[in-house]
């Protein structure tokens, strides 16, 4: 049920006030159809009355509707944000919209878009307190002084996040199984037992470590829950090369040998940061011909020493969001670091990176956005080989996140969850987050794998984000996610039929078939299931 009063607009302007001296009127012109990432959300819904809200003589950018919602909400329960916006005729394009929420005077983001041209765009954004407040408005702002602000079907709603699974799981069914046809030789088998156990899901699901963390048993004894890692910091230039000329990669090395003593596959992260903040005083003092030495120094160096050793690089991390090296070095510099590196490692996949892809939040790093770098990069000649979407989310809801990767997945490249983390105070609330983002993943054909930004609560960088807490204790997070693992496994049994074989449809992995032979015997096979369209044919001797 949608908390904001008359957001049709039927009855005027009645429950609304305005921010500032401007002045309103109720218009006829805008979307009878709800947009599309609320549809999602809500299955039934009715049409809008295609009437909006008409803002003008705004002579700032904070200046629009308000209306007061403090008795509507509840603590803890996660609520959609859904709007049509545009600006009116003739203002320069582009304008930022954005529905904020002003809570005990603390603003908070409830999504923004970028309007372009004299056309309607929908704002998707999601909202959630952790306390009972004393004051809350919603209210939409953004655009420049003299811009007309033209707002439509205005909706906050709460949302039933598990009514999406049943979908998800579906879609999980037709693309992370296959359907295996085990063909077991002589009639003499026929009717004897046959169990298949799923030994590894072949998805990556990942975490981030660090050089302390790998001393602690404990967390070690829980990292084998996972198949891929990326440092968190230990491979960044600053990190490496904090003092010009002397580098160490002595945590690195240790880090790597670990990975490979135990069978876990590395992302490179990051060999550049385009955020100037991350980067070292040092490289920040260079000149420009000084700087191309350095930055032809550091790729080298790195991808020389770790050639064939990690399977992936996130080359120059948050460029939609920093441009520390295009300022000082051109606009090329970005094609060139990949094309340098594509050079140095041709097995390594190279990844952009960055952050508030997915949530609707941010107009920097939309997926349009996202897409339209990638091309760029593209065009010129850069081997951009998958897309990294942070995913450092707040409250996030399923049709929001499946609306980006479906956009991103356009570009036919493979999408990893790069650093996956969710925070709540609420231990029951943070494990919610991150099923919603686990099968969002899991169930969308261009993932391809999903990385963790930690785990252990000593170990990491985003507060109330853990899954075991420092004492050990896992904790309602930890236990959702490996639920979801042992979910995300196949296993089954039966007996051979008439014609000896035995068929089922499994999770992508490795398997064990412990199979009895017609002298009674108990044979035990592997079978490894990859990715196919076809049923998987295997003839096993018995």
């Amino acid at each position: 049920m949608n908390i904001i009063e008359n957001s049709n607009f039927q009855d005027g302007t009645n429950e609304w006030f305005l921010l500032g001296n401007c002045t309103v009127s109720v218009e006829v012109g805008s979307p009878h159809i709800l947009p599309r990432m609320a549809r999602d959300s809500l299955g039934s819904y009715k049409s809008l009355s295609g009437l909006y809200i008409l803002v003008a003589n705004r002579s700032d950018s904070w200046m629009g509707p308000a209306q007061i919602i403090t008795d509507k909400l509840k603590p803890y329960m996660t609520y959609q944000v859904s709007a049509w916006v545009r600006t009116g005729p003739g203002a320069i394009s582009p304008q930022t919209i954005n529905v904020a929420f002003s809570v005990d005077g603390q603003w908070m983001n409830g999504g923004e878009v970028e309007c372009i041209d004299d056309k309607w765009n929908e704002i998707g954004g999601s909202f959630r307190i952790e306390k009972q407040p004393s004051n809350v408005m919603v209210y939409v702002q953004g655009p420049a002084a003299g811009v007309d602000l033209m707002v439509s079907g205005l909706q906050v709603f709460p949302v039933d996040r598990r009514a999406r699974f049943k979908y998800l799981k579906n879609q999980t069914d037709k693309i992370r199984k296959r359907d295996v046809i085990l063909r077991l030789g002589t009639s003499d088998v026929v009717g004897n037992s046959i169990k298949i156990t799923q030994l590894q899901n072949s998805f990556p699901l990942g975490s981030c470590i660090t050089r302390t963390s790998l001393d602690n048993d404990e967390f070690v004894k829980f990292l084998v829950n996972f198949n891929w890692v990326v440092f968190e910091n230990e491979m960044k230039w600053s990190w490496t090369e904090p003092q010009q000329g002397k580098s160490n990669y002595k945590n690195a090395d240790e880090m790597l040998e670990f990975c490979n003593s135990h069978n876990l596959q590395v992302r490179g992260h990051c060999i550049f940061w385009d955020m100037e903040y991350a980067i070292q005083q040092w490289v920040r003092s260079l000149n420009r011909t000084d700087l191309m030495a350095a930055v032809q120094n550091r790729i080298t160096e790195l991808l020389t020493r770790y050639k064939g050793k990690m399977r992936h690089y996130d080359v120059n991390n948050e460029m939609l969001h920093g441009t520390f090296y295009e300022d000082r070095l051109g606009n090329d510099i970005g094609a060139n670091m990949f094309k340098a590196a594509h050079r140095l490692d041709t097995t390594a996949t190279l990844f952009v990176n960055d952050y508030h892809i997915e949530d609707g939040s941010d107009i920097r790093s939309t997926p349009e956005k996202y897409i339209e770098q990638v091309v760029g990069l593209q065009a010129k000649g850069a081997q951009v080989g998958g897309i990294g979407i942070q995913a450092h989310i707040d409250a996030p809801i399923g049709a929001i996140v499946g609306s980006a990767l479906d956009k991103l997945a356009t570009l036919g490249l493979p999408v990893w969850f790069t650093e996956l983390d969710v925070s709540s105070s609420n231990e029951y609330i943070r494990a919610d987050d991150l099923e919603v983002m686990l099968r969002e993943a899991f169930a969308h054909p261009a993932v391809e794998g999903v990385i963790l930004w930690g785990f252990w609560e000593l170990y990491m960088s985003r507060k109330n984000a853990h899954l075991v807490n420092a004492n050990g204790n896992i904790n309602a997070a930890g236990k959702r996610f490996l639920a979801l693992r042992k979910e995300w496994l196949s296993n089954t049994d039966g007996r051979i039929n008439e014609q000896g074989e035995f068929r089922f449809r499994g999770i992508h992995g490795t398997y064990n078939v412990e199979i009895v032979s017609s002298s009674g015997k108990l044979i035990n096979k592997t079978l490894v299931v990859d990715p196919g369209e076809s049923p998987l044919v295997v003839s096993f001797e018995t």
